[in-house]
């Protein structure tokens, strides 16, 4: 069948509309012999007869019931195809909404900014969410297009897709004591208080996690839901966090923050870009989606490398 043409298959769908090749040349704007010479083609092609032919009584056969499945699903992908052309030709206007969970907030916008320089046309709304379940509301009530997070959502019918590395560290006052003894064993961790994320967060569950695989009991000093209160509560001496890589750059080349060097840690995850499957992404957020998938790992990387080099 490598030589059937679409020019075939839309006559063949059309004759088999009308079960005439008479009414489907009038709506082709052809003669009957041009559609009849295009069916005897398209029969060669395929090595069936696709028409049963008794007198002006027109009827598929069974070759050609079948075929008609197949030529209806190859013209409805190109009319997908088409559509999205010319949604993608007019990509550079429109409105974006982009929902994100707070510990990407320190970096999506930067991200967003080179976005922004390549496609200058397009009115970008960043929504941060005080939770998870918050921006999993959002994305669920179709308030954002795209959504920037840890954990897909089960609840939901999305597509999530990873684009890049997100390491979670423990870290310290730089004058702990556990930085004196590098590396140390997770089990040296509950011996000293720690200050730490609400229970619900993807933070929370991946700290408990990680503690739990090392039978590690932590003396909780204080559950907070903030990034930023954490780092102040461990500047001040409370105790130690656990924390996501990307929330720390300002603190740790300042020097007011530094890393506790813990077997088996940092505990990677993944950040996806994720959207609800049963929405079709404007040709913005497509656009927007490609960008991340391309442009977000190594840019993360980039931040990440002084601090995950062998020390």
């Amino acid at each position: 069948m490598k030589n059937l043409t679409l020019r075939q298959l839309r006559v063949f769908t059309e004759v088999a509309r009308h079960l005439s090749f008479v009414r489907a040349a009038e709506q082709l704007h052809l003669t009957p012999p041009a559609v009849t010479m295009q069916v005897k083609e398209l029969e060669e092609a395929v090595g069936l007869p696709l028409f049963d032919r008794q007198g002006r009584k027109v009827s598929l056969t069974t070759g050609g019931e079948y075929f008609l499945v197949y030529a209806r699903r190859v013209l409805a992908t190109l009319k997908d195809a088409e559509v999205a052309m010319a949604r993608l030709r007019h990509l550079d206007t429109g409105q974006l909404a982009v929902g994100l969970v707070a510990t990407a907030k320190y970096f999506v916008p930067r991200l967003l900014a080179r976005f922004r320089d390549e496609h200058p046309g397009i009115e970008l709304r960043l929504r941060v969410s005080a939770s998870r379940e918050e921006l999993v509301r959002l994305l669920e009530a179709g308030e954002v297009d795209l959504a920037i997070m840890g954990r897909p959502p089960r609840e939901l019918v999305c597509r999530a897709e990873p684009f890049a590395a997100h390491p979670h560290v423990f870290v310290a006052p730089p004058d702990h004591p556990l930085l004196r003894d590098a590396p140390v064993a997770p089990e040296a961790l509950g011996a000293w208080p720690m200050v730490v994320r609400e229970r619900g967060s993807g933070t929370r569950a991946l700290m408990d996690r990680f503690l739990d695989e090392h039978r590690v009991t932590p003396r909780i000093a204080m559950e907070m839901p903030s990034n930023e209160t954490l780092k102040q509560a461990v500047m001040a001496g409370m105790g130690l966090s656990f924390l996501s890589l990307h929330t720390l750059g300002l603190e740790l080349r300042a020097g007011e923050l530094a890393l506790v060097e813990v077997v088996q840690a940092p505990v990677i995850r993944t950040w996806n870009v994720v959207h609800l499957q049963s929405r079709l992404l404007s040709p913005a957020a497509e656009a927007l989606r490609y960008f991340i998938l391309e442009e977000g790992e190594a840019f993360l990387a980039e931040h990440d490398r002084p601090w995950l080099q062998p020390r």
